[in-house]
């Protein structure tokens, strides 16, 4: 309702309602019989009376109009980003109400405007920069700066934050965090470099952006602080805990100028220092710059290599110590590059585990033994093929039920599957991923323990292992011959194997004197050069019926 309309028809109220009030208190409170004309003198003062109701109620309404007009203005303000400003006094006091409902509501949006404005830049747990605002805030500060101009960038990557994280509980992995942050805080004041940019980017992983910081010493000092600040012990609620921190220094200029380029070199150089063991700090080189440029180039080419049909597998011979005939044959992988390189696992499966490809050639290697495997079964050929599982099968949900899967269409039986876990993994090995290998050993496979005797093996878990067979490592294989205390470490381990009521596999046996003297230590089964090299399975088909006689004579103790 407009302004105007509203004033007239309060005045008009006023007018009225003071008039008729009036004149009737008159004639209410008289006793004197009235004339028209005593009615006409009597009714002036009433006519005055709502003139006077009328002014007052016109001010009193044109206060509340413009109170309220002030308010609509203010409200329109606070929509368009205003929480700031008070609420103008005259809406504080004529309409007290509507301006304490107001304050609140502003003072409320405020807060929360504040609240996801944290939640949208900053960590949560640490409260750092998170990576948005740490990319966002760097690019600007980058952008800004003078062509030459130095700067460094430090990726830190927590070592052992994993085991505190599963073992002890989020809680305390995020408490933890927290004080990490702290300390990185700290050592970021204490290192004098203006404008320092600390920041979680995700996980276990944090950065440090020091804008001007241009000289060797003063990177050194500040990577050498931080090391030392992460390497002791920390206080929490369920007991001290002790980590570390592996980090990579990128430098501007001489590393790139872009955050982008920076942040790959350091994340290159913090690998590096992971890979030289761990708790230091490694700086970007022309060398790191070598390899990282190949990763990419390999990691290109093994996105394809599955799609062109590039891989391709060969098999080692097994033959028992004592008869000489096949026990197994392990399945090794091979790459046929386009360069016309056959190429060992060695050179590309690490880097396929890094990158996450491992899982699909995982799955092609299961694939291709399981077809192997049945084609064994169908030409009636003795023994088993073995299969190489990595780390991120085992960690893989859902790999084992795809195992089950590809033995079942290929019409695999179990028994003519041998699965090999390498010790490092199987000591830590999910229970998960037991429980599936022994379900997959029930079904009739036959399970080894690989490269005993290379990592710690726990002998309490191994116990409890699903496990039939061990392998000696190939470094403990080479000195049998020659060095006593060599001899005298395979015998004793042989005979730990043995007491776990499992077989002893020695592999890498290059010479036939070797062969012979792991029968002499009590060996069940050889592999090795000195038996056969890899082969495809074509050739291995042939070996088999070819020179399986000749094995069995070689190997015979006389």
């Amino acid at each position: 309702m407009h302004q105007s309309s509203l004033e007239s028809r309060a005045a008009m109220f006023a007018l009225g309602a003071g008039a008729v009030t009036f004149f009737l208190a008159l004639i209410a409170t008289s006793s004197v019989t009235w004339s028209s004309g005593d009615y006409g003198r009597a009714l002036m003062p009433a006519i005055v009376c709502a003139a006077l109701s009328w002014a007052s109620a016109r001010v009193r309404v044109a206060d509340t109009a413009s109170a309220i007009d002030q308010a609509v203005d203010r409200l329109a303000a606070a929509a368009d980003g205003d929480l700031a400003t008070p609420v103008p006094a005259a809406t504080a006091m004529v309409v007290p109400r509507l301006a304490t409902a107001m304050t609140s509501l502003f003072a409320q949006l405020a807060a929360n405007f504040a609240r996801v404005h944290q939640l949208a830049l900053f960590d949560p747990v640490t409260g750092l920069a998170n990576r948005a605002n740490f990319r966002d805030s760097t690019e600007a500060v980058l952008a800004g700066m003078e062509e030459g101009a130095g700067a460094a960038l430090f990726f830190i990557d927590l070592d052992r934050f994993k085991a505190v994280n599963d073992s002890r509980g989020h809680a305390s992995g995020d408490q933890l965090l927290m004080k990490v942050a702290e300390r990185l805080r700290t050592v970021a004041e204490e290192a004098g470099c203006a404008g320092a940019l600390v920041g979680r980017l995700a996980g276990d992983e944090f950065t440090i952006f020091c804008p001007g910081m241009a000289d060797h010493d003063a990177v050194q000092a500040l990577g050498d602080a931080v090391i030392d600040a992460l390497a002791q012990p920390f206080a929490l609620t369920d007991g001290p805990v002790m980590i570390g921190a592996s980090i990579g220094v990128a430098l501007r200029p001489d590393h790139g100028t872009t955050l982008h380029d920076l942040m790959r070199a350091a994340d290159a150089a913090m690998y590096q220092a992971k890979e030289e063991g761990r708790a230091r700090m490694t700086r970007y080189s022309e060398r790191l710059a070598a390899e990282l440029s190949g990763r990419e180039v390999l990691d290109q080419e093994l996105r394809i290599a599955l799609d062109r049909g590039e891989f391709a597998l060969v098999f080692q011979p097994q033959v028992a110590a004592g008869g000489g005939g096949l026990v197994a044959a392990e399945a090794l992988l091979r790459w046929r590059h386009p360069s016309g390189e056959l190429r060992s696992a060695g050179e590309f499966l690490a880097r396929a585990e890094a990158n996450g490809q491992m899982v699909a050639i995982g799955d092609w290697i299961a694939t291709a033994v399981a077809a192997a495997a049945a084609a064994w079964e169908r030409d009636g050929r003795p023994g088993r093929i073995a299969l190489n599982l990595s780390q991120r099968q085992l960690e893989d949900d859902g790999f084992f039920a795809r195992l089950e899967a590809i033995l079942h269409q290929a019409g695999t039986p179990a028994t003519r599957i041998e699965l090999e876990v390498g010790e490092a993994i199987a000591m830590r090995c999910s229970p998960l991923a037991v429980a599936a290998l022994a379900r997959l050993r029930a079904a009739g496979a036959t399970v080894t323990i690989d490269d005993f005797g290379a990592g710690d093996s726990n002998l309490q878990r191994l116990r409890h292992w699903p496990v039939d067979r061990v392998k000696l490592d190939r470094t403990l294989v080479g000195e049998v011959v020659h060095d006593r205390v060599a001899r005298e470490i395979v015998q004793a381990l042989i005979g730990l194997i043995h007491g776990l009521g499992c077989e002893a596999v020695a592999e890498g046996v290059e010479a036939e004197a070797q062969a012979a003297m792991l029968r002499v230590l009590g060996c069940d089964a050889i592999q090795g050069w000195a038996i056969a090299r890899p082969m495809d399975a074509g050739a291995l088909a042939a070996w088999i019926d070819r020179d399986q006689p000749a094995v069995a004579r070689r190997t015979t103790p006389a």
